[in-house]
């Protein structure tokens, strides 16, 4: 009897060991789809290309015996034990991501409206652009940490999380701004090939020559469609000749790049002699007047890059990691977290630099309201003259430096987003030539078919800035909606604090960004018709915000009975 009693305790033992496991379980976040036929299913990195960092320490999760009488509890006890120590070789493992990612943080767009404002608002804007960094660490990390933790990056998730009219009107949004990013990237390059060449090569030869990669793809596309021959795809890309030598060798060139950025730009710091004490007044003291609104508000626009969201969340799964272990994802989290604090304190030294060098050079000239991307090396020649190398080439250098950069991010970002959110199994070579075609054609044809001087330019530049910010939301909402569910994110959703945090973040920019469309339209739009126009646009507009935050909420479902009872 006794026996039998005993029997009946180890088996109630195991029954609720195995239930405790099985709880354990279910608090991780959900892990990415794992399927037999690769076709069905669009990955960020294939298992092959994925980096293998040997997260060592920590249990592991399927070693413990179920069946034992005391597997759940160890289960439920070190699931949620602390990462291992810090180690210097495993945060080098896994730098590479947020240096890809703080690029956008230092594209053309960026610099322009960091030399306006060095302009025109001197050193008093600085403190403004160190807390925009700030903010836009917040989402990066945010992103980071989704892609983690779920293995699946954003837009394949919303791909699973909205409705079909929903994700095509987020995929199209997503495409639109990567499209607007491009086209200033690539005018970038052109500007700093047109700069470096003393003239010679006008702006629509800088942007062609840009274009070559493109073009050279575009005839690869054609071999294979007519004469089938894959085997030239491999080599006939400048970025996918990088990514097929490794994750790491293409992390490398952009190390390269930014370090010649910020080479570039400190050269020029350090040539101008800027005045110490305004700089640290201008970094500590907050200070805005209403002459300098406009400036502010595109300091703190260009900060957040829609694409770039989605960029940054799929690049950290290029760590071969494990979501369904804890002590991984939490230790990948922390590792993160440390490389793109740095990666955005360098891209915040290097946007200081700029903005310095052009509040030192034009703050209250009366060419400082004239100054634009394309006309600014030639006036810091006329200020700084030539010396040992001259300032002109050295800014050129680092423009170039910025657009190619951006420009090769922009691509990659762009295969994500499309492959995400179509699941499209495409080649990459396939996708990297639609991407880039959606950029580069219109590209071409305003530095052809357009008027390219400083004031084109300076209008084209204000159009692409108000497409960049009109798409701020629908990367910011589905990103904070997504981290906060913990049906997608399991033990590693957001909690209360965070969340109160980042929708104040979200609000604040989206309000920012709202009141430089306000003032752009209001000098931009004339007439009924327009005003009548854009007033439907706007309602438009506004309601998909409202529905993307609301989704899921109780006042949402109590709208949508409404609406159903109303037609019923």
């Amino acid at each position: 009897m006794a026996a039998t009693d005993d029997g009946a305790v180890d088996s109630a033992s195991a029954a609720a060991a195995a239930r405790a496991v099985e709880e354990a379980r279910a608090l991780l976040p959900a892990p990415a789809p794992d399927y037999d036929d690769e076709d069905l299913e669009e990955r960020a990195y294939e298992a092959a290309e994925k980096v293998i960092v040997s997260i060592s320490g920590g249990p592991d999760p399927e070693d413990v015996d179920g069946d034992g009488g005391g597997g759940g509890a160890e289960l439920c006890s070190s699931s949620g034990s602390s990462p291992p120590p810090f180690s210097w070789r495993k945060l080098w493992l896994f730098t590479g991501p947020g240096f890809l990612m703080s690029i956008a943080f230092l594209d053309p767009g960026n610099l322009e409206g960091d030399l306006q404002a060095g302009a025109v608002a001197g050193d008093t804007l600085l403190w403004l652009l160190m807390w925009a960094t700030a903010m836009g660490l917040l989402v990066q990390l945010l992103a980071a940490r989704l892609g983690v933790a779920t293995g699946r990056h954003l837009a394949e998730l919303c791909r699973d999380e909205y409705p079909d009219w929903a994700r095509r009107a987020l995929w199209l949004m997503a495409e639109v701004a990567m499209v607007g990013a491009d086209i200033q990237e690539v005018i970038g390059s052109a500007i700093a090939i047109k700069i470096l060449s003393r003239g010679y090569l006008p702006l629509w030869a800088g942007v062609v020559i840009t274009a070559l990669d493109w073009s050279v793809l575009s005839f690869c596309f054609f071999l294979d469609l007519f004469f089938h021959l894959p085997v030239l795809h491999a080599n006939c890309f400048i970025f996918l000749s990088l990514e097929n030598y490794g994750v790491r060798k293409l992390e490398a060139v952009f190390a390269l790049l930014i370090t010649t950025m910020a080479v570039s730009f400190a050269w020029m710091f350090t040539d101008t002699k800027p005045n110490g004490k305004d700089l640290l007044i201008g970094i500590l003291v907050p200070k805005l007047s209403s002459r300098t609104i406009r400036q502010a508000v595109g300091v703190v626009g260009c900060v957040i890059m829609p694409h770039n969201v989605f960029l940054h969340s799929a690049l950290v799964q290029s760590r071969k990691i494990d979501q369904n272990k804890e002590y991984q994802v939490r230790e990948a989290l922390r590792y993160y977290s440390i490389e793109s604090t740095i990666a955005l304190a360098v891209s915040f030294m290097i946007n200081l630099f700029v903005t310095t060098v052009f509040a030192k050079g034009f703050y209250g000239s009366k060419e400082a309201g004239n100054i634009g991307l394309e006309n600014a090396g030639q006036y810091l020649q006329e200020k700084f003259g030539g010396g040992f190398f001259p300032i002109l080439y050295i800014w050129g250098i680092g423009l170039l430096a910025a657009g190619q950069s951006s420009t090769i991010t922009g691509t990659y970002a762009g295969q994500f987003i499309m492959g995400g959110f179509l699941n499209l199994r495409l080649k990459k070579w396939v996708r990297a030539l639609i991407t880039r075609s959606f950029a580069i054609v219109p590209t071409i044809t305003v530095a052809l078919f357009f008027d390219t001087s400083d004031s084109a330019l300076d209008i084209l530049n204000e159009w692409l800035n108000v497409l960049q910010s009109i798409q701020i939301p629908f990367a910011l909402i589905p990103l904070i909606t997504l981290v906060s569910k913990e049906q997608v994110m399991g033990v590693f959703k957001i909690g209360p604090n965070t969340q109160a945090v980042t929708w104040t973040v979200a609000t604040l920019l989206i309000t920012i960004n709202g009141y430089l469309l306000m003032d752009f339209f209001s000098s931009e739009i004339r007439g009924p018709l327009s005003g009548s126009l854009l007033c439907v646009a706007v309602l438009i507009y506004a309601s998909f915000v409202l529905y993307l935050i609301l989704r899921g909420t109780e006042l949402s479902e109590k709208i949508a009975k409404a609406i159903r009872g109303s037609f019923s």
